[in-house]
């Protein structure tokens, strides 16, 4: 779901856990570790400056920059809404940031980064969706779990702005069987009995499969959601119809296709009976949008 999606109202800052803003001082402890030497040379005159966008892309992270410049005690005033394409191969006023000129750069590439891959995500997964409806597919792109450790709510963010689903956040949001847990437990069928003793009701069990012999087995045994992993082509298409005609009425689940799809063979793997498209391709890898944060220069007297 993308800016464009939401209802009057609704703002996707409002997913974040009360817990997030704590990250926003772990990522100072970094960058900051000791004394601010460049810093002292500027004082605390109070400042303002200009983010500006300079390369094309999906505006995205705007909870997260306003609160690394909150916590230096300065203010953004926002000129575009998140969402917004920043136009390529021009130089875009994107924000005004106001605060003491110490603060101002203290804040100043914490918050850059973090808007600069926030919004690189976003770009890339708006790409992946607009093509994926552009072929008139109706199913779901999504991203993978296959995110930076310690910086996974930034990069879910991202996908959602762009208006791609950020399928599981962690391990315990859904059950997920892949390839090595069927071979250390032996079956499909033992493994999806085994989890279903803990999980509940309430969990989907998504299942990995690798043709479709192994498909069939998982919906037989309960899977929610068959993964037809690395398929291509009429194995991937065929497998999936087939699934589809041979239990229609008898068990509801879902088709997701995932494995190497890349922007290029995004094409390739959409089909009517495709329900999911889960790739990495949105978040690893992707080109950051460059910003850059200047202060006003000062009248000479």
């Amino acid at each position: 779901m993308s800016e464009s999606d939401l209802l009057p109202g609704q703002n996707l800052a409002h997913l974040l856990p009360p817990s997030w803003k704590t990250e926003v001082s772990r990522w100072y402890a970094e960058d900051t570790p000791s004394f601010d030497w460049a810093g002292f040379v500027v004082g605390e005159e109070e400042q303002e400056a200009i983010l500006w966008g300079k390369s094309g892309g999906v505006l995205a992270g705007v909870p997260f920059f306003d609160e690394v410049f909150k916590q230096a005690e300065c203010t953004v005033e926002w000129l575009l809404p998140e969402g917004s394409v920043i136009p390529p191969n021009t130089k875009t006023k994107v924000a005004i940031v106001r605060g003491k000129a110490r603060q101002l750069l203290l804040a100043e590439r914490v918050g850059l980064n973090t808007l600069a891959r926030c919004s690189g995500i976003a770009s890339v997964s708006r790409r992946f969706r607009d093509l994926a409806r552009a072929e008139g597919w109706k199913g779901v792109v999504a991203g993978t779990r296959k995110t930076t450790p310690g910086f996974r709510l930034v990069e879910k963010y991202g996908m959602m702005v762009g208006g791609v689903d950020p399928h599981r956040h962690d391990l315990s949001s859904m059950v997920m069987l892949k390839d090595n847990h069927i071979w250390a437990t032996g079956s499909i069928t033992q493994a999806i009995k085994s989890v279903r003793r803990v999980a509940g009701f309430s969990l989907l069990v998504n299942v990995e499969c690798q043709n479709y012999e192994e498909a069939n087995e998982a919906i037989s045994a309960g899977a929610n959601i068959v993964m037809l992993d690395n398929l291509l082509g009429e194995e991937l298409h065929g497998a999936a119809k087939r699934l589809k005609e041979e239990w229609k009425g008898k068990r509801e689940f879902l088709i997701e296709t995932s494995g190497g799809i890349v922007e290029g063979g995004l094409k390739a793997r959409l089909g009517p009976d495709i329900d999911i498209l889960s790739t990495s391709a949105v978040h690893q890898s992707c080109p950051h949008v460059d910003f850059s944060l200047k202060i006003q220069p000062r009248q000479k007297q």
